[in-house]
């Protein structure tokens, strides 16, 4: 029942992380990025990538190998380069995502009808020092000319709205080089690709364990300056967190990787769950190597949105907890109390009784003699997610020694304690 390794391991928790896309062999060249793109399972399934240079939109698929499954005519800043400052008429180069959807109020001569925001300036950009704002791929009222926007991506009107539907808010990676190279080859996995994957995974089983390898996972100096916080604050509420809560859970799940100039991103969904708090939404990890070499968090992009995580929580540990239920079930037949007081929080209420210790002497003074259990047998067991952890339901038939039987609807709540699971509240009633 090692929950923390159950909710981010790759075959387990994250049963669908088929990764795929480009781990891209990039390096700057000329004036600006040029990268070579080609199938990894690593990377996501559908990415679009522009290609200033040719002034070129492209939307690639992993079919196995990279597909083009549109290439289109766009327009870019003015002025050749990546971007560096607000209304230097740059559009600028690395890897972004699709913020929001803006299809009124637009000045349809500059911008059509349709227009997508981007992530810019992303956490590297902020600690490179890149200002402005204000970067989209959006439409244009008339035929579109190379070279002629403000910084922008932009596409003839048709074309944007026939992507619409593939616009994939905050998952759907933008590759913006100045040259886009790509390949046919059959799909290879990337070291580096695999080497951030893999310390997503770790990272995030850190969390989940509360512990202070979590924190080596960042780069201190860049994590500050691209958050705006000073990272001893942030350590601080974590820590105090970690302190004060029983227990985190956080699951992540479709881990994706993409590579940028000098960085990756891994962006997933991930739920978090507390006594104290739920959250579901997408996260996107900046990793950079760090002097030792090491691949260290220097950013990161959460949006809160609904995912349906909380099915997929639920679908992971039912396992464990069905495993808790049924070796309960066989502590009570036996009537074993030190047995079966050991699936009790020290606060567990049962009925009326408060506590472990009320619990454990109401079961010694009615088990004595003819009284002890007989048959404990339960069916109909249901699941859903309590804020304390898990609710248990089932139907309960009941008999003991000196022939006393009954029937009822059992209800217990069951919290995450270490690695395992306790029961901190039971309720009974009779059918």
């Amino acid at each position: 029942m090692a929950l923390s390794h159950a909710i981010t391991s790759v075959s387990g928790i994250v049963a669908a992380v088929f990764l795929l896309l480009s781990s891209a062999t990039a390096s700057l060249a000329g004036e600006g990025w040029a990268v070579s793109l080609r199938a990894d399972p690593y990377g996501p399934q559908r990415f679009l990538a522009v290609d200033k240079s040719s002034q070129t939109f492209w939307f690639f698929e992993q079919q196995s190998p990279l597909q083009p499954i549109k290439q289109l005519p766009c327009t870019t800043g003015q002025e050749p380069g990546t971007k560096w400052k607000e209304g230097d008429l740059k559009t600028p180069e690395g890897v972004y995502f699709i913020r929001e959807r803006i299809n009124g109020g637009l000045d349809y001569g500059l911008y059509g009808d349709l227009a997508f925001t981007l992530n810019y300036p992303n956490p590297i950009d902020v600690i490179n020092g890149r200002k402005g704002s204000g970067i989209w791929i959006h439409g244009r009222g008339r035929p579109i000319t190379p070279m002629e926007s403000r910084g922008c991506v932009a596409l003839n009107n048709p074309d944007i709205k026939e992507l619409d539907p593939q616009f994939t808010k905050r998952v759907l990676p933008v590759v913006i080089a100045n040259e886009v190279h790509w390949s046919k080859d059959a799909p290879a996995a990337a070291k580096e690709a695999q080497e951030v994957v893999a310390a997503t995974l770790e990272w995030a089983k850190a969390w989940s364990r509360k512990s202070e390898d979590f924190f080596a996972f960042h780069d201190a100096a860049k994590y500050s300056v691209a958050t705006g916080e000073p990272f001893d604050a942030f350590r601080s509420q974590k820590r105090q967190l970690f302190s004060k809560l029983p227990w985190i859970h956080v699951l992540i799940d479709d881990v994706r990787a993409v590579q940028g100039p000098d960085y990756w991103v891994t962006y997933f969904g991930q739920l978090y769950r507390s006594p104290t708090l739920a959250s579901e939404g997408v996260k996107r990890l900046y990793w950079q190597r760090n002097e030792q070499g090491r691949f260290v968090i220097v950013g990161v992009e959460y949006a809160e949105t609904s995912l349906g995580l909380e099915g997929k929580y639920l679908a992971r540990v039912r396992g464990d907890v069905t495993k808790v239920v049924e070796a309960w079930r066989q502590a009570w037949e036996k009537g074993k109390v030190a047995e079966y007081m050991q699936f009790y929080g020290p606060n567990a209420t049962q009925g009326d009784r408060k506590g472990a210790t009320a619990i454990r002497e109401h079961k010694q003074q009615i088990w004595n003699g003819n009284k002890a259990p007989k048959k404990v047998a339960i069916r109909d067991m249901k699941f859903t997610l309590a804020q304390e952890g898990v609710l248990v339901e089932f139907i309960q038939e009941y008999a003991s020694k000196d022939g006393v039987a009954d029937k009822g609807k059992k209800k217990m709540v069951f919290g995450p304690v270490g690695d395992g699971w306790a029961i901190l509240d039971e309720d009974w009633s009779k059918m």
